[in-house]
C-alpha cells in the first residue's frame, strides 16, 4: 500500500503532481502544474467502466491489468524522467485504484511516492469552498470603464511594474465584449476556468491590494465562480476612462487586423438586433470597404456606450486617465496608499 496524504495547497508546490486518469479527464481540468501520466486510454476506461457495471469488479480488475501491465516500466521512466529529485504525489477521480496502482508501482521501484486521499474531487471542493462564497484575504481593487479605454493593456502594464494583478479575461481566454473572442479560442471549461483562478489567488500577496479588470458574471462562455462577481461589486472602484479619439485607435490596433475581418461579420450580425437596422447597415459597410477608424467610432457611439454600465447604480471611488498608461500608474499607486491603511 504506498502512503497516502490529504490536499494541501503547498503540495502543489513541492511535489511533482501526475494526474494519471485519462486525457479526456486531464483536458477538463487539473490540479495546477500537473502533468498527464494516464493509466488507461480514454477508450479503455470506457470499456472498464462498462466491464464493471455489466460483470464486477473483479473481471474488470483483470481487464484492467491486462490492459496496462506492459506498460508500467513506460509510466515510471516517464514520471521519473520529469520528477528532478522531488517526491511524486498521484492522483485519479476520486484516490481509487488507478492512483493506488501507480504510486504502488513508483514505490516499489525506489521514488518517494504518495497517493492523494480523494483524488481530483478532493481538490475541487477545495476550489468550491474558496469561492462559496468568496472572502479575498486582501483589498479588492477594480477598474472600471467603457470599451476602449485600455483597461486590459493598463491592467498587464501594472504586473510588470510589481502590482498584484490578476487578468480574468486572459485567463478566461476571452476578452469580455462582442468581439472578444477575436483571434482567441476559448476552448477551456468552466472547470478550468476555475481552477486557473483559484491558483492565480492562491499566488497573490496576501497583503496587498489584488487589482481586476470589472467584468460582467459571464466571459464569453465561463462564468465567474460562486459571489466572486459580487464581491468584485463591494471592491475599490476606480473608473477608467480616455478620450474617444484614443479609445478609436486602441480599438483600432487590438482587433483592426484584416485576418479578422471574417470574425468581425460574424460578431456585427450577432449584435445585428441591438444596433438596429441603419447602424448595422452602416457598420456593415464601413467593414466591407476597411473603413476601421469610422467602423469603431460607430461601435463606440451606436452599441458599447449604450450598453456597457448603461444602468450603473454605484460611484466611483477614484477617476483615472489612461491616456498615459505610466502617469496613470503612479496616480493609482498614490491613490491606493491613501485609500488602503497600511
Amino acid at each position: 500500500m504506498p502512503p497516502t496524504i490529504e490536499f494541501d495547497e503547498t503540495l502543489l508546490d513541492t511535489h511533482l503532481v501526475v494526474d494519471v486518469r485519462t486525457p479526456l479527464e486531464y483536458a477538463e481540468d487539473h490540479l495546477p502544474g500537473a502533468i498527464n501520466v494516464p493509466l488507461l486510454s480514454n477508450e479503455e476506461r470506457v470499456e472498464i467502466g462498462t466491464l464493471y457495471k455489466q460483470t464486477g469488479p473483479h473481471a474488470a480488475r483483470i481487464r484492467g491489468l491486462e490492459l496496462t501491465a506492459h506498460r508500467f516500466p513506460q509510466i515510471v521512466g516517464e514520471i521519473a524522467s520529469q520528477g528532478a529529485g522531488r517526491p511524486i504525489l498521484v492522483y485519479c477521480w476520486r484516490g481509487g485504484l488507478r492512483s493506488k496502482t501507480v504510486a504502488s508501482i513508483l514505490q516499489l521501484t525506489g521514488h518517494n511516492a504518495r497517493q492523494l486521499i480523494g483524488g481530483y474531487k478532493a481538490f475541487r471542493n477545495r476550489v468550491a469552498e474558496l469561492f462559496e462564497p468568496f472572502n479575498p484575504p486582501m483589498p479588492l481593487v477594480v477598474l472600471h470603464g467603457m470599451t476602449g479605454t485600455g483597461k486590459t493593456t493598463f491592467l498587464l502594464q501594472l504586473k510588470e511594474k510589481g502590482f498584484s494583478v490578476i487578468d480574468l479575461e486572459g485567463l478566461a481566454c476571452h476578452r469580455g465584449s462582442a468581439f472578444g473572442q477575436l483571434g482567441l479560442v476559448q476552448d477551456l471549461t468552466q472547470k478550468r476556468f476555475e481552477t486557473l483562478l483559484w491558483d492565480a489567488l492562491r499566488k497573490a500577496p496576501k497583503g496587498e491590494p489584488l487589482i481586476v479588470e470589472g467584468e460582467s458574471q459571464r466571459i464569453g462562455r465561463v462564468s465567474l465562480p460562486g459571489n466572486f462577481y459580487e464581491t468584485m461589486q463591494q471592491g475599490i472602484k476606480v473608473w477608467c476612462h480616455a478620450s474617444s479619439e484614443t479609445r478609436v485607435a486602441r480599438l483600432m490596433e487590438e482587433y483592426g487586423l484584416p485576418e479578422y475581418r471574417q470574425e468581425m461579420a460574424d460578431a456585427l450580425e450577432r449584435i445585428r438586433k441591438k444596433l438596429g437596422g441603419v447602424h448595422y447597415e452602416e457598420l456593415a459597410g464601413n467593414l466591407e470597404r476597411w473603413e476601421m477608424a469610422p467602423f469603431m467610432k460607430g461601435l463606440i457611439d451606436n452599441y458599447y456606450d449604450k450598453v456597457y454600465y448603461k444602468t450603473r447604480t454605484w460611484t466611483e471611488d477614484h477617476r483615472l486617465s489612461l491616456e498615459d498608461y505610466d502617469l496613470a500608474a503612479v496616480e493609482l499607486n498614490d491613490f491606493l496608499r491613501k485609500a488602503i491603511p497600511a
